[in-house]
């Protein structure tokens, strides 16, 4: 990704006088508070339009498929900056949110390109079964992980991924389009074959397959996550204020630190 060399900064964003407040041109105050939720809100403020029924409630699912899975990396992150220092509540959400890419939360944009991928070969080879058998080949020849397949713990399938395509097929293809949900389990069936492994699909794959069959855009994928689990994160750290992990994480790794003799790994 390349950003754009301007001189002058600019804004469609918002806009605000003495008066007033405006979001992407409309008021803030008698078209915005109490007539719009914050999902939609989100979607306006990244595309610039409101969602529909259908697609808000798509949206809505993600956010609530990837906002909490236990006491992940970026988790205790959190709980231990917040033991540390515990007038930053700000500081710990924040750490809690720069561990997240490539391994976690991070792989729904990746995840995202590899379906728009399937879907445009799908064009030039005639189906989506063949488009998805060159992708994965490529990506297996290349030395290359797949975005979104494969779980630590859901071996089986991630069950996310039936509950979010579940609500993606009730709203149906004039709302989500299903050609990336399609997409996303003509790469699972390959991958056995290529791989020699079943890599089952996962949460970070179903997002962005759903979300592309409602028109989100693709460079605003890895936010989902990240918005997400800013929730999950503020929730995290209330708890800790009562019911403290922090240093109790931090302990348990000192106990289980191996030192190597010699200063060598």
């Amino acid at each position: 990704m390349q950003i754009g060399r301007h001189t002058l900064p600019r804004t469609a964003l918002c806009a605000s006088d003495a008066n007033s407040i405006r979001i992407r041109g409309r008021e803030l105050a008698t078209e915005l508070i109490g007539r719009q939720n914050f999902s939609g809100y989100f979607h306006f403020l990244v595309t610039g339009r409101e969602p529909g029924p259908g697609a808000q409630r798509v949206l809505d699912a993600t956010l609530v498929a990837i906002a909490e899975h236990g006491f992940v990396p970026s988790v205790q992150a959190s709980r231990m900056t917040f033991a540390a220092a515990p007038e930053c509540l700000q500081g710990a959400v924040a750490a809690g949110l720069l561990g997240c890419g490539s391994v976690i939360l991070g792989a729904a944009e990746d995840a995202g390109q590899l379906l728009i991928a399937a879907c445009a070969r799908a064009t030039e080879l005639g189906s989506l079964d063949a488009a998805a058998e060159a992708l994965v080949a490529q990506r297996f020849a290349a030395g290359m992980k797949l975005p979104g397949y494969g779980h630590p713990e859901h071996k089986v399938r991630d069950p996310r991924v039936a509950a979010l395509f579940g609500v993606a097929r009730e709203v149906g293809g004039d709302a989500c389009d299903p050609r990336f949900m399609q997409a996303a389990e003509a790469v699972e069936a390959v991958i056995p074959r290529v791989y020699g492994k079943a890599l089952r699909l996962n949460v970070s794959a179903a997002i962005p397959a759903v979300l592309l069959g409602i028109g989100f855009p693709s460079n605003a994928l890895k936010g989902i996550p990240l918005l997400a689990r800013t929730a999950s994160l503020i929730a995290h750290l209330v708890e800790e204020m009562a019911m403290p992990s922090g240093f109790a994480l931090a302990y348990q790794a000192t106990r289980e630190l191996q030192v190597q003799e010699g200063g060598r790994p």
